[in-house]
């Protein structure tokens, strides 16, 4: 996909002038942008193709893996921790509430070279996630939370450990900058911020004074920005009103993996944006769908698990209902490109074709365990029989 060669409009030159890269341990990210760990979404297929718009340029986290499950080596937790040869760095995100099996799930990542940066998730919000005290709901235990860096970054020996959270649970009960300080105290190499409680889930707007906050409170390691990040100029424009050292991005690039490769020109200043045609992101849809058989073992398997992302490739384009429903029922590869086939394949990026995408649902009750909210000292309860047993989504 071609690209236009004039300097975007709002140039990263002086965000990153003079700047070091992102060091993510030993490692050099540049510019500094990663792809967020998507449930479902952020596989080994989705990954390859992100890093093929990036040139290779960036850090692509895995989706979530269950610590519990990777010690006892389930099947699919397996598979979602294979990393295609020309991931460098391999990064890993764990999901995990019970220190001995994070610390267990941490050794074994290291012991048997599983990756190579390993990324603690404190920010999922859903209630399955929650109920368990897992996820965004975890930081509020400030002892556990303590416990669970301390088995990662001991069990790590030389492998860089990470963590992504939220600000908090709600807005009665921030967490962010103590989680930061302990995170730092405990030898975390980097935060990741997402700028919404988790009551918000992705509702609403994302709090960037928030991650400028954080930065100013943990100014030893570095601060990656999370939320709201749709377009390159919104990643540009993320760094410099936070002061943040990276960006994460998760759901701006559903239907857009290119996403990365308009990071990269703008944090570069040697390109704008792509505006491909829908012939273009036709192509990219057949590709993805192709990556994902061929990674399945099966075609027909890899085009049913394309299917969540057809609407999110096709939004802004002139496609009808009936179209775009028979798109997302397809099961077989020749069935995907006879349907785009039949499209108006020569429709121009559309106006207003970036913006939300993605779950939107805001001010939810959080799910949490029975009396989670009494005391954030108290950790009784919280055991291995807490651990989910699945990974991904």
């Amino acid at each position: 996909m071609s690209q236009p060669t004039q300097s975007p409009s709002l140039s990263a030159q002086s965000v990153l002038s003079g700047l070091p890269a992102l060091s993510i341990g030993p490692h050099a990210v540049r510019p500094p942008v990663v792809l967020a760990p998507m449930a479902g979404i952020t596989n080994a297929p989705f990954r390859t193709l992100c890093r093929e718009f990036s040139g290779g340029k960036g850090l692509f986290v895995s989706e979530m893996i269950t610590t519990r499950a990777l010690v006892e080596r389930n099947e699919k937790t397996m598979q979602l921790i294979h990393f295609d040869a020309s991931e460098t760095p391999r990064s890993i995100q764990l999901y995990g509430v019970d220190p001995a099996t994070v610390g267990k799930a941490v050794r074994m990542i290291a012991e048997e070279g599983l990756a190579d940066h390993i990324d603690l998730n404190f920010g999922c919000p859903v209630p399955k996630v929650t109920r368990k005290g897992g996820g965004s709901a975890l930081p509020y235990k400030r002892p556990l939370l303590r416990a669970i860096l301390k088995e990662a970054v001991s069990g790590a020996g030389d492998l860089p450990v990470t963590m992504k959270m939220r600000k908090g649970i709600d807005d009665d009960h921030i967490t962010f900058l103590d989680a930061g300080r302990i995170a730092v105290e405990e030898g975390v190499t980097a935060i990741a911020l997402h700028g919404r409680t988790a009551a918000q889930h992705y509702g609403g707007t994302a709090d960037w004074d928030a991650i400028a906050r954080l930065k100013e409170h943990v100014p030893e390691i570095p601060v990656l920005g999370n939320g709201d990040i749709w377009s390159a100029a919104d990643a540009v424009r993320m760094m410099r009103e936070t002061g943040c050292d990276g960006v994460v991005v998760g759901r701006g690039c559903l239907g857009r993996p290119w996403l990365f490769g308009d990071l990269v020109a703008a944090f570069e200043g040697t390109g704008a944006p792509a505006a491909p045609s829908l012939r273009e992101v036709s192509a990219v849809m057949l590709r993805h769908a192709t990556l994902l058989g061929e990674w399945i073992g099966d075609e027909a398997r890899g085009v049913i698990d394309f299917r969540k992302h057809v609407a999110w490739y096709l939004k802004g384009f002139a496609v009808g209902s009936e179209m775009r429903k028979r798109l997302a029922i397809t099961s077989s590869l020749a069935e995907l490109e006879d349907g785009l086939g039949e499209l108006d394949l020569d429709q121009d990026w559309p106006a207003g074709a970036d913006g939300p995408r993605g779950r939107t649902s805001g001010n939810n009750r959080v799910v949490l365990p029975d009396g989670w909210l009494k005391d954030p000292y108290d950790c009784a309860g919280i055991s291995a029989d807490a651990e989910l047993d699945t990974s991904g989504g």
